[in-house]
């Protein structure tokens, strides 16, 4: 297959939660959240010099291409892995960057304040992620074998979620526990497959686990 025939098949699948288009680079720390949210995730590629209709229109400059280095090497904390294949359509250059799912989360984007932030990526969006979130992955160092202690506020908290999803705020307050506490406690109860959670309407919301059915 050729280079036009195998980036139009990538197009063909339109944006999606392991892919993004970038019709042009001109902001490193724009891109970083990309890379940190693909990361973050189940990783995804950038194609860059495409359109968001999947026109085709070619990466206009080496600049551009530096920045990409500088989005996963400079503003990524810790440095995100990514790899470069070039391509070339009809006399244009089109940059497909792969980013793999990362060892280390989270992997943060620096904005222009110096902030180091977290990324998600659900469906063809990039999400700054929960608290509970950043939680998870601390837990997830942890070694196996690990046991989590089964106290008052862990019943609290399964009691206030009882039949419902709520945010984390809510949960806080319904349950009369520090919001620093429920993050950790609801870390470990996702960790234990105990709850789960979902975002919908833009918000993370936390509820029982419910097995997938057969």
């Amino acid at each position: 297959m050729d280079d036009k025939h195998y980036l139009q098949n990538l197009i063909r699948e339109g944006e999606h939660q392991q892919q993004d288009f970038k019709y042009r680079v001109s902001d490193a720390k724009k891109l970083a959240k990309t890379v940190s949210a693909f990361a973050n995730t189940d990783g995804g590629r950038l194609l860059i010099g495409v359109r968001d209709d999947g026109n085709m229109s070619g990466v206009r400059s080496e600049e551009e291409i530096y920045m990409m280095h500088l989005a996963a090497y400079r503003y990524c904390r810790p440095e995100a892995s990514i790899k470069f294949d070039t391509f070339h359509v009809d006399g244009r250059t089109i940059v497909v960057a792969t980013i793999p799912p990362s060892k280390r989360r989270p992997v943060c984007a620096v904005d222009d304040e110096g902030k180091a932030r977290a990324y998600i990526r659900i469906a063809d969006e990039n999400i700054v992620a929960s608290p509970v979130l950043l939680a998870i992955w601390r837990e997830a160092q942890k070694p196996e074998g690990t046991m989590m202690t089964y106290t008052d506020s862990t019943k609290r908290i399964l009691k206030v979620l009882q039949n419902q999803h709520l945010p984390l705020n809510q949960i806080a307050r319904r349950s009369r526990i520090p919001r620093h506490k429920v993050i950790t406690l609801l870390a470990q109860l996702i960790r234990f497959r105990i709850v789960q959670w979902e975002y919908i309407n833009q918000q993370f919301l936390f509820g029982l686990y419910l097995p997938p059915c057969p």
